[in-house]
């Protein structure tokens, strides 16, 4: 009898072979997108069409550490120190199309939402420019106010509409509305999975080590609408409930001292370094911003409600909300401490995040630190500010809790 696999064995299998059906599809001729990592794959999926994601690879290629020739690369062409290094290192990859990571296919057409940043706007246009394909661009606008209004919700419905056509005739199909509520079933279902998993971190100890959300997040990412990516976070989350249930922590040879939350986009290159720092320190990261970022939930066949979801990333929402956000995690988490990375190529969060960190501090008195570096250019990160960080870190959790909690 075969043994079951787990999750971790299945989601590396899976990631294989996302790159894998493109490359081969591509081979066959067929449409080929790239598309930013939070937009409407839903339209894509009913289209049978296959996608890749720059940001996705990107960040694989820094976990590898091999961005910094792809980033050489870019800035030789002319592209400046201050764009965002994913897109320094994807642009790259289009002229050099080879890399230690896995490779992807060209695209035939650019899928672009501007929900995370307007950065990539500029970054999918120069793609479609250089390669004369079609760009179909997905404007939500930033939500000054705190909700999601009504009429932001009637302005991305139309482009949801008007991406079908375009859809329509790049691919030359008739679009399946059948095949779209079912595809628009199976992606919320899996979005809801991963939060369900995700959520099983608020247990003492956490069953979950966070870093493993970054790795999971490539494949709610990139498999949030189909049944494989369904299952995998069903297996994930009833892995991490028996641990739970067992009373087991995040690791077989250590205690789980004091409980984080990251704030930004993970150190790829420095992954392992940053996450042996926290655990050298008993300090567990249970938790992030990332992971409501695709719990992108509706009903069946509710366009209104689609166009909600994804315009109420918390990227895409005021400060007021993202402070909000974070004071709210602190109490269902439990935590100790909080990490900013301050993240040299993602300026939406950095500008705002001296703020969130105070009114965080003052809603909560939890103790917090922030570090330098950057999602995929080695030269933004230090090691040694990282530990003294980290160090000060743990000095202001056990002041706080030999104080009763009280600072």
């Amino acid at each position: 009898m075969e043994e079951q696999k787990t999750s971790k064995q299945l989601l590396g299998e899976l990631l294989d072979k996302h790159y894998a059906d493109a490359l081969q599809a591509k081979a066959e001729g067929k449409k080929i997108a790239w598309s930013t990592s939070i937009a409407p794959q839903e339209l894509l999926e009913t289209m049978g069409i296959h996608v890749v994601y720059p940001e996705n690879h990107a960040a694989a290629i820094g976990a590898r550490k091999h961005a910094q020739q792809f980033i050489n690369h870019s800035e030789g062409n002319g592209y400046s120190v201050d764009i965002c290094s994913y897109a320094r290192v994807n642009l790259a990859y289009m002229d050099i199309q080879e890399c230690e990571a896995a490779n992807m296919p060209l695209p035939d057409f650019i899928f672009c939402c501007n929900n995370i940043c307007n950065t990539v706007i500029k970054w999918y246009e120069n793609i479609a420019k250089e390669l004369n394909i079609p760009m179909i661009l997905f404007d939500l606008p930033f939500n000054h106010q705190y909700e999601v209004n009504d009429q932001n919700v009637k302005y991305i419905k139309g482009q949801f509409l008007h991406a079908i056509a375009q859809l329509e005739e790049i691919t030359e199909q008739r679009f399946d509305y059948d095949r779209f509520r079912e595809v628009m079933k199976i992606s919320s279902e899996t979005s809801k999975w991963w939060k369900k998993a995700s959520l099983l971190a608020r247990a003492k100890p956490s069953p979950l080590n966070g870093f493993d959300l970054f790795n999971y997040m490539a494949t709610i990412v990139c498999m949030r609408g189909t049944r494989e990516g369904l299952e995998l976070f069903k297996l994930w989350h009833d892995e991490l409930a028996e641990k739970s249930e067992k009373g087991i922590g995040p690791w077989k040879d250590g205690e789980e001292k004091y409980r984080v939350m990251w704030d930004g986009i993970a150190c790829w290159p420095y992954l392992a370094d940053t996450y042996k720092v926290l655990k050298k320190n008993g300090i567990n990261m249970v938790t992030s911003t990332y992971p409501d970022s695709w719990y992108i939930v509706y009903e069946e066949n509710d366009l209104d409600g689609m166009a909600r979801a994804y315009s109420s990333n918390y990227v895409n929402r005021n400060l007021d909300f993202g402070a909000d956000n974070i004071i709210n995690i602190v109490k269902d988490f439990s935590l100790d401490g909080i990490i900013y990375h301050s993240n040299r190529s993602c300026k939406l969060m950095d500008f705002r995040q001296f703020e969130v960190q105070r009114r965080v501090e003052a809603a909560t008195g939890i103790p917090s630190v922030i570090f330098d570096g950057d999602q995929t250019d080695p030269r933004a990160f230090s090691l040694a500010q990282y530990e003294t960080r980290i160090q000060a870190l743990v000095e202001m959790m056990e002041a706080r809790k030999k104080n009763g909690g009280i600072r």
